[in-house]
């Protein structure tokens, strides 16, 4: 499964974004003892400028210090998605259908854990990529992580 916040920590999250006016693309937390990281990606049409993470950063701050979903200390990051994006949902998938993706898989598939491959379809709870002119199907739950390859030309 894709290494995101726990649902608590998104539940929380998703509605204080949205009410802003940003899309909530995902959120990753990084437990690292005293270092622990809450990363979270937001979006809009018009890209993201420093003084939107500002924003979604001070509204999220203030509503995680009253709700205290994490224990302990944590530093707390507003970032766009980027031009290699992570990719969290199914619904992320079949936006980008036809593009490059680098995938992290839990368990390999045809050998390998980790790949880069046209994304062809999505299905209820698999992916069909392109891996070196083989079409092959992943399961969701398998995907660890993915991002967009970013295209330049």
């Amino acid at each position: 499964m894709i290494r995101q916040a726990p649902t608590k920590i998104l539940n929380l999250l998703e509605p204080v974004i949205v009410g802003l006016g940003y899309e909530f693309v995902g959120a990753e937390f990084l437990p690292q003892g005293r270092h622990s990281l809450l990363r979270i990606y937001i979006d809009t049409t018009a890209g993201i400028t420093v003084d939107d993470c500002e924003i979604v950063s001070r509204q999220v701050s203030s509503m995680l210090d009253v709700e205290d979903p994490v224990s302990g200390n944590y530093t707390l990051e507003v970032s766009s998605p980027g031009l290699d994006r992570l990719l969290f949902k199914l619904q992320d998938f079949e936006r980008f259908v036809g593009h490059e993706i680098k995938l992290t898989l839990s368990s390999p598939v045809n050998n390998r854990r980790k790949m880069k491959a046209m994304l062809k379809s999505v299905g209820a709870a698999d992916i069909r990529v392109d891996l070196d002119g083989e079409e092959i199907d992943i399961d969701f739950e398998n995907i660890e992580k993915a991002r967009l390859v970013p295209d330049f030309d």
